[in-house]
């Protein structure tokens, strides 16, 4: 492997929907090993066959192997320590980067920026399953947004000053989302940097049962984390409030994408599935806030 002298970027792919998402996600990336000095970290969940395919395929990759029980947060910190670049940027293993992906997110993270974030787009654009789940998730990033400093980055196309991370090592190993991470960078008074130029494509085929138990368990085990927190008197409030809580959900998510603009043939395409998915999501929060993870967590991708 390159010394961290000859690195300008690590590349954190946390590997957890099997070979045929992994490998376009790795294809772009090797393109970008053209014009930048970079390496792959591949933390992987899946097991024997892809991790073969890995080392015939993609010789370059790091891979970390872990077990199937191994968390998302917990592949990222995998990765984040094993990591030797300056800068590391953590996408997800259906995300497609384009061309100069990795020069441009490297010099966003360069000098006083500490921490930046990009955009994403929809690249399944066939299916109207592909596109009620993508607006479900992503309906927040279709406004509009301002080039500068912001509360809030995605975490599927974010960079990082790796000091900053190795400062922040109690956080990364407590296997949570980055949203905590980014909270504690700005206790720290660490600025978070938008560029919402900078885009990846969220390249991710559904099945509509696939999709709706990804979001009941994605909302559940954020419910659960979140509660397990509280103190006796908000974590009685938060399991009221998320009985009622359906409406509410599918308000905001549907408002936000009449209000960007953007999309608005598929999103009327998408109506019905996306009210069943905000119901998943709506089921997950009730049980993550009632019943606790359950497991939830692990099963995530």
């Amino acid at each position: 492997m390159n010394s961290s002298h000859s690195l300008a970027l690590s590349v954190v792919v946390p590997s957890v929907n099997g070979w045929s998402d992994l490998e376009g996600c790795l294809a772009a990336l090797e393109r970008e090993r053209a014009t930048t000095a970079l390496e792959v970290l591949v933390p992987e969940r899946c097991g024997p066959e892809v991790r073969s395919a890995l080392a015939q395929r993609f010789p370059w990759t790091h891979v970390l192997p872990a077990s199937a029980e191994t968390t998302i947060p917990q592949m990222r910190s995998l990765a984040f320590h094993a990591s030797i670049a300056p800068t590391v940027a953590v996408i997800e293993d259906h995300v497609v980067v384009p061309a100069g992906w990795a020069r441009q997110i490297t010099e966003a993270r360069s000098g006083d920026v500490h921490v930046v974030g990009g955009g994403v787009v929809n690249a399944a654009t066939a299916r109207t399953v592909d596109w009620a789940a993508f607006l479900c998730e992503y309906s927040h990033l279709l406004a509009p947004q301002k080039a500068g400093p912001a509360e809030w980055l995605t975490g599927n196309n974010t960079a990082y000053e790796r000091e900053l991370l190795m400062n922040c090592r109690d956080v990364l190993d407590a296997g949570r989302w980055e949203d905590v991470l980014h909270a504690e960078f700005r206790k720290r008074g660490v600025v978070l940097w938008c560029r919402p130029d900078i885009i990846v494509g969220h390249k991710k085929h559904y099945t509509v049962g696939e999709y709706s138990s990804q979001r009941f368990l994605y909302a559940r085990a954020y419910a659960a984390a979140r509660a397990s927190e509280a103190a006796l008197g908000r974590k009685l409030a938060y399991r009221a409030i998320a009985l009622a809580l359906a409406p509410l959900l599918f308000y905001r998510t549907v408002s936000r994408i009449w209000r960007s603009g953007a999309h608005r043939a598929e999103f009327a395409r998408s109506l019905p599935l996306l009210a069943l998915f905000v119901m998943a999501w709506w089921m997950g929060d009730v049980a993550g806030v009632w019943m606790g993870d359950g497991g939830a967590l692990a099963k995530v991708k």
